[in-house]
């Protein structure tokens, strides 16, 4: 299934910072069994590649991805340890670059038209929008729609269950992204099924 239509059909992608890699496949079975299985793990941690690497092989229905990347030697060090897509804060032309070598769609960050013209003339009409909340929200995102009606976004960054509704009611929005349903306070106390139980309210919430 192409990577758009992925995220088309989930709508929300979960932003997972692992800091004990121990928790890195109870916490992906925690978010799968609640609906949620395109996984975005972020390169904040030591133990990032290695949660790639264990949910990628252990965790059956995870669409695993890299979040956070920043360079070409992160990018090609994701998808060696298994990452199926990349995101990143923000666009240069070499990650899309890089994206390309290593087999794997792209997920870039924007915060500007230049971003999203510099994107567009890479071949790229998805992005991450972010920081979402920051830069104006669901306002912005309606005034970008005029000028690039050919764009689809993926806002992060402030999402919650308080305004998850007013993104993706957007129709230049095609899935948003967030870590509401994983506080790590939750992870740290094993609390995995309070973790299933949240998915399963976040992907109800966003089909409402």
């Amino acid at each position: 299934m192409e990577f758009t239509e992925r995220l088309r059909r989930t709508r929300i992608v979960p932003v997972m910072v692992i800091k004990d890699v121990a928790h890195a496949v109870p916490l992906a079975r925690a978010l799968v069994a609640g609906g949620l299985n395109i996984l975005e793990i972020t390169l904040r941690t030591d133990s990032a590649l290695e949660a790639m690497r264990r949910i990628a092989a252990e965790v059956e229905g995870a669409f695993v991805g890299a979040g956070t990347a920043v360079n070409r030697e992160q990018l090609a060090a994701s998808a060696k340890a298994g990452a199926k897509f990349i995101v990143s804060p923000g666009f240069v032309e070499e990650l899309a670059s890089a994206a390309k070598d290593n087999g794997v769609p792209l997920l870039p960050g924007v915060a500007t038209q230049s971003d999203i013209i510099r994107g567009l003339s890479c071949g790229l009409s998805l992005f991450k929008f972010f920081p979402a909340e920051s830069l104006g929200g669901v306002p912005y995102l309606k005034a970008l729609a005029g000028p690039f009606p050919q764009v689809r976004f993926c806002p992060t960054g402030g999402v919650s269950p308080k305004n998850l509704r007013d993104y993706l009611g957007l129709p230049n929005v095609i899935c948003a992204g967030g870590s509401w349903m994983i506080p790590s306070d939750l992870a740290e106390a094993g609390a995995f099924d309070k973790v299933t139980a949240q998915s399963r309210e976040a992907v109800a919430l966003a089909n409402a």
